[in-house]
């Protein structure tokens, strides 16, 4: 029986952060028209989704996230009309469009905070959440309880025009939205519609489970985040979720992606619970964070040596506890993942095998602009470089702290948000072809190796990172397995790791197995993998970084150990173990190699 699952699991989704992804106009800025001239490019990676970082009318003091006007275009991006048409020249190619729902704050310019800081009577007090201040011993006024926020600092902002204090988990110019409040449900309810019945497919919805506060009082001191057990993933979070799934969502043929603070794999599971029918209650599926968190200590600024196996893990653990996983690497907020999981030295090796793990894991792979290429984080020489709020409140915050200048600037270079929001690469251009007008000189630097890393350079070339996307986003499509597959891990050992995807359609089975070996050394085939091949029937590499083939009994005289079928298979639910060294077979896997056998068994296949 074939199974049948929604569009956004079948589909890639490709993030693209608007301001530095193409300028159509010449004005340093990326634009809508500059998405719409680069749909060929997109449809023919073979993206199905396009999720777009904020175009909504905006001062910028957080590149977007901080919203003025829900159902107006940033002019800087262009107009609705170029919003519309984006929508309808993607569908004309097979792609959906998906926005960011940021609704647990707006911009303290929005026309509802402007209102409600006029006084403490106004009818839109109630849309934020204003607190009196306290007395301090010295008479000193201080915010309403200890709560620290996301971009450093108290999360609390005196306003002395009502001699009050407004909460902003973020930025001071990001005041919280008040979901106490039912008109604040009921005007979110009116924003979700708006664009829905523009055409778009649904929403990633920005830091969701912040959104409800259970209480004001003062939290447990911490490192980072002190007051975070008063707001994260509450009850009253889920409630309004199930609200607006049951009034808006159900509604309409979308689906939505939360970005999920912190949770573990049980709050994921809770909120994309589903009914009876399998019809999804809150949201379609969530970003965790945890293995984004496995090189750092207490937070993202302080980091350790990235370490694998931590990061396989922990892919691993989320692979078998929740259902359907949101599969990133980078994104807007993060450094590029070449960078901080693969090698400089081997970056086209690294980069492929990263995306042999993203397209082969249970979930919808998210692809951020650049990716495909291989793309790197910046190569900025001082702060004078950095436009991202959160890296220059860090760097004043370290330099209260006495941090040595030499370490600050290093925690910006290695994590800095910048990073992944330099302009994408077209060319070899002065500017990568960033802008019609070759010396163009984008909002932010462009990277120095765009001579050889850039979408013309690499469509050229059949072995570069951007034509092995191409090869492994059509892979996907055409191998039901790594779709609509069971995921079993197999295999730990060094940087050596091996997992497999299982379906079964009437009564054929098919079974993709795919091996990595995450690290810079050679390493040698473990037995018990060289077995398993061996033992495969009916089986094809469908691809590999080096370009090997795996295949057993394919006549490579390089790969002749391969076949040793006297070697022990372990059965299901027995353990591998660490293969004994006299069982070991000669073959060696490059650096980064990473490769995908499929074995097909039964039916028509």
């Amino acid at each position: 029986m074939n199974i049948q699952i929604p569009w956004w699991k079948e589909r890639v989704v490709y993030q693209i952060y608007p301001r530095s992804f193409c300028d159509s106009d010449d004005d340093g800025v990326g634009d809508i028209p500059g998405i719409i001239s680069k749909l060929d490019y997109l449809a023919a990676l073979g993206v199905g989704i396009l999720w777009l970082s904020p175009v909504y009318r905006s001062p910028n003091d957080d590149n977007g996230y901080d919203i003025s006007g829900y159902r107006d275009i940033q002019s800087e991006f262009g107009t609705m009309d170029d919003m519309k048409r984006l929508v309808s020249e993607a569908e004309k190619r097979g792609i959906k469009i998906i926005m960011d729902l940021v609704i647990n704050h707006t911009s303290d310019e929005h026309p509802w905070f402007t209102e409600s800081r006029k006084s403490v009577r106004n009818p839109y007090r109630q849309y934020y959440i204003w607190r009196p201040g306290k007395t301090g011993k010295h008479g000193e006024k201080l915010p309403p309880n200890n709560w620290t926020g996301f971009f450093t600092g108290p999360a609390w902002e005196y306003d002395a025009h009502t001699d009050e204090y407004y909460l902003h988990l973020f930025s001071k110019k990001q005041p919280d939205l008040n979901f106490h409040n039912p008109d604040v449900i009921a005007a979110v309810k009116d924003i979700m519609r708006f664009w829905l019945d523009l055409g778009i497919g649904g929403f990633r919805c920005d830091v969701i489970n912040l959104i409800f506060k259970t209480s004001l009082a003062d939290g447990k001191k911490r490192i980072a985040l002190t007051g975070c057990e008063h707001y994260h993933s509450q009850r009253g979070c889920h409630e309004i979720l199930a609200e607006l799934r049951r009034d808006v969502l159900s509604e309409y043929d979308c689906f939505t992606v939360g970005e999920t603070v912190l949770v573990t794999p049980k709050q994921a599971r809770d909120l994309c619970r589903t009914d009876g029918n399998g019809s999804p209650l809150e949201l379609d599926m969530v970003f965790s964070f945890e293995h984004m968190e496995c090189d750092q200590i207490h937070n993202k600024w302080f980091k350790t040596p990235f370490r694998p196996k931590a990061f396989m893990r922990t892919l691993i653990k989320w692979q078998r506890e929740l259902e359907w996983n949101a599969l990133y690497f980078e994104n807007h907020d993060q450094p590029r993942s070449v960078s901080r999981f693969g090698s400089a030295r081997y970056r086209t090796e690294s980069a492929k095998l990263l995306a042999v793990l993203l397209f082969t894991l249970r979930g919808t792979p998210f692809v951020y602009e650049g990716q495909e290429l291989g793309m790197e984080n910046g190569d900025f020489t001082s702060m004078s470089d950095i436009r991202d709020i959160e890296s220059h409140n860090i760097w004043k915050l370290t330099e209260k702290l006495h941090f040595p200048a030499a370490v600050r600037w290093k925690m910006i270079r290695q994590t800095g948000r910048d990073n992944a929001r330099t302009p994408m690469q077209w060319s070899a251009a002065e500017n990568a072809g960033f802008s019609p007008n070759g010396r163009t000189v984008p909002w932010l630097k462009v990277n120095a190796n765009k001579t050889t890393v850039n979408v013309e350079t690499e469509s050229a070339d059949p072995d570069s990172v951007l034509n092995w996307y191409k090869k492994l986003i059509n892979l996907r499509k055409k191998t039901p397995e790594l779709t609509a597959g069971e995921f079993n891990p197999l295999y730990e050992s060094g940087s050596v790791f091996a997992f497999e995807r299982v379906s079964e359609e009437s009564d054929a089975k098919r079974r993709a197995l795919i091996v990595l070996n995450f690290g810079k050394k050679r390493r040698r085939l473990p037995a018990v993998l060289a077995a398993r091949i061996g033992s495969m029937h009916n089986a094809k590499t469908l691809c590999s970084v080096s370009g090997t083939d795996y295949t057993p009994d394919a006549s490579q005289p390089h790969v002749p150990q391969l076949h040793v079928p006297q070697l022990h298979v372990p059965q299901t639910g027995e353990s591998s173990g660490r293969p004994n060294r006299s069982h070991r077979t000669h073959a060696k896997l490059p650096p980064y190699e990473a490769f995908i056998i499929e074995e097909k068994k039964g039916g028509t296949l």
